[in-house]
């Protein structure tokens, strides 16, 4: 982009309740990224709830005196051309999707989580076609684009993304953000005055290695995390290193399987339920148009750095600042124990032809298991995507760390594909045809 020009960002799924967390950002950093307009892209039956957060969006944005256009639209081949950026933050099957996505794998006695397990395998499923035919468009609308991806399960998305299209993609999550600001109110320190290092992948990333003002402290910390009870004492010295939230579907499976199945029993609501109630109430705060702020209860919808994390990133590429962040890029071999094709999460320096991933190198056992394990469930889950392929969905139920057999991950298979069949078309095809999607070569860039 000349120095002249003022950019134009485009968000894709701009009815969420999320939204105005994002304009609150735009409007903080309009200035510094120089922007000229945000588009925010729909499908038509989210008509209604775009137009409510598009009104919203105009409102904070004069009331801030921001020199940036708002603009809606149904189509998003109308909003791509000369994109500098598109955020996508889509929900394919909207909430009701995710509540089957919950309780389906109780059924099976399996852990029912939006991104981890049988939920997130479903969600990558109804995702990735959604996705790579926004990519098409975005190939030939806005070759020089770069996508934002924070749509879930963002690591499987962002590898189908970067394995089946020509599409410039960085994947992003809030969690590695929330742990830099974590550490930085334990230590008082300024994000300068800390180093952490990640590897692994989304929703499965480890902290290796805290440094605060040039010293280590990762044992200390290791320490007072076991004196909390936050984690087994034995785990958390054996693994030598700091896990994430997510870590706790796998290492404490039976603990989190029976709660879920306690609250199910009491008829107590998912996660997604109760979300659901949360969004009714905040988009009724939204279509009130007195109201010309991001509402303080958006903060109870979680995704807290989201904002953040993505214009942090944004800003970054924008300037070439160089800095360090944690995001879902392609391995390039800076984990030596995966394929370098495949999609990590680690720390990366930030430029403007992209992130740098830093070299992790080989990862102890205790972690490399788990590691490849889970990566090849997310190889499998996108070819399934892809192709439609059912042997590679089963085989990636199989693979999946949650799934205790091959008898439930059939059955698992069979009710997830009947619950989302409107969504899931590719497996309706004669077996054994691939997609159009998966016969693309990926083009170089």
């Amino acid at each position: 982009m000349r120095s002249s020009e003022r950019r134009k960002i485009v968000v894709i799924g701009g009815g969420s309740s999320y939204t105005p967390e994002i304009i609150d950002g735009l409007i903080a950093r309009s200035d510094d990224l120089a922007l000229r307009e945000v588009w925010l892209v729909d499908i038509p039956e989210g008509r209604e709830k775009l137009e409510i957060v598009g009104g919203l969006a105009g409102r904070m944005v004069k009331k801030a005196g921001r020199p940036f256009a708002v603009k809606l639209t149904l189509d998003r081949r109308e909003a791509l051309p000369e994109a500098d950026f598109v955020i996508t933050q889509m929900r394919v099957g909207g909430m009701a999707a995710r509540v089957k996505d919950e309780r389906i794998p109780l059924r099976h006695g399996v852990i029912g989580q939006e991104t981890t397990g049988p939920g997130g395998f479903a969600k990558a499923l109804r995702t990735i076609p959604a996705m790579l035919a926004i990519c098409r468009d975005m190939e030939k609308l806005a070759p020089n684009a770069w996508m934002i991806n924070f749509t879930n399960p963002s690591g499987i998305v962002t590898e189908a993304v970067s394995r089946h299209t020509a599409v410039k993609v960085v994947g992003l999550c809030n969690l590695p953000i929330g742990t830099e600001r974590w550490f930085q109110r334990r230590f008082k320190a300024a994000p300068e005055e800390l180093f952490i290092e990640f590897a692994g992948l989304n929703h499965l990333v480890w902290v290796r290695r805290v440094v605060v003002r040039g010293v280590d402290v990762t044992q200390e910390l290791i320490g007072q995390l076991a004196e909390k009870g936050e984690w087994p004492r034995e785990l958390l010295e054996s693994l030598g290193a700091i896990p994430c939230g997510y870590h706790r579907y796998y290492y404490q499976k039976d603990e989190q399987l029976a709660h879920l199945q306690q609250a199910d029993a009491e008829g107590k609501p998912t996660r997604a339920e109760t979300i659901l109630k949360i969004e009714k109430e905040l988009f009724a705060q939204y279509a009130d148009l007195s109201v010309k702020e991001k509402p303080a209860a958006l903060s109870q919808r979680g995704g807290g750095g989201y904002s953040d994390a993505a214009l942090r990133l944004v800003s970054s590429v924008c300037h070439d600042r160089r800095d360090i962040q944690c995001v879902d890029t392609t391995n390039c071999g800076a984990l030596s124990d995966l394929p370098a094709h495949s999609v990590v999460e680690v720390n990366c320096v930030i430029t403007s032809q992209g992130p740098i991933p830093l070299a992790v190198g080989a990862l102890p056992p205790q972690l490399r298991g788990l590691l490849q394990q889970v990566k090849a469930y997310e190889e499998l889950t996108v070819e399934a995507a892809v192709t439609g392929d059912r042997k590679a969905a089963l085989q990636a139920l199989v693979a999946n760390p949650l799934v205790p057999s091959v008898r439930v991950a059939k059955l698992l298979l069979d009710d997830l594909l009947a619950a989302h069949a409107d969504h899931l078309p590719q497996f309706a095809r004669r077996p054994g045809r691939r997609s159009a999607a998966g016969k693309r070569a990926k083009r170089p860039r």
